[in-house]
């Protein structure tokens, strides 16, 4: 009887893992890097967001890190950019995305790499663009890096310039200051839509200029 009771916990321990096996089998793997995240307050609001996409469990989020993930039904098929466009509407900025396809695999996001000629002319070039806190600064740069022809962007939260290295073969200062502001943030030689800068966080809605 001692034997057969073995058995039968045996046979359920090993149903239990497989069902759990396979139920990870069907879920996607999720994970962005998230820059601006400072506290448990933004962790909290990000999770809260991601939970408008019914499905999402294994949530995890390193604020020393910015690192956040978690797993999807892979029927549903989410995809890179509603990934980011989610972050974004949480308020943040995301750096890379990675999903882990539940049949092995792998998506990426991509981060635009200006390719040098012997042609190119690197210029480098400070421009002036409003912006408040961490979030701004990740929002800026990484819409100025992702126009063709910049090399680098770094944007300082202190003094608010924006310090450029791009080929003035490929772009221009200004249509780099273009894609700023269509991202919601005034330049010296652009101004973002109104309803654009109305849709930013509340931190990162500076004091425009009249």
């Amino acid at each position: 009887m001692k034997n057969l009771l073995i058995v039968i916990i045996s046979v359920l321990a090993f149903a239990s893992i497989t069902n759990n096996v396979n139920a990870q089998s069907d879920r996607d793997q999720i994970e962005v890097q998230v820059d601006g995240l400072g506290c448990p307050f933004c962790a909290y609001g990000l999770e809260k967001k991601f939970k408008e996409f019914k499905g999402i469990k294994d949530v995890k989020i390193e604020l020393e890190t910015g690192q956040f993930s978690f797993t999807y039904p892979a029927d549903k098929e989410l995809g890179l950019e509603e990934v980011e466009n989610q972050v974004e509407k949480a308020g943040y900025t995301a750096v890379t995305t990675k999903i882990i396809r539940a049949d092995g695999k792998i998506e990426e996001s991509k981060q635009n790499i200006t390719e040098l000629t012997e042609e190119s002319q690197i210029v480098s070039k400070d421009i002036f663009v409003s912006g408040n806190c961490g979030m701004c600064k990740a929002r800026i740069e990484k819409t100025a890096k992702n126009v063709n022809g910049v090399v680098s962007a770094t944007w300082d939260e202190d003094s608010k310039m924006l310090k450029l290295e791009f080929d003035s073969s490929q772009t221009s200062i200004g249509e780099v200051s273009q894609e700023v502001a269509k991202a919601g943030h005034d330049t010296k030689y652009s101004k973002a839509e109104d309803d654009v800068y109305n849709n930013l966080p509340g931190c990162c809605q500076y004091e425009r200029a009249q």
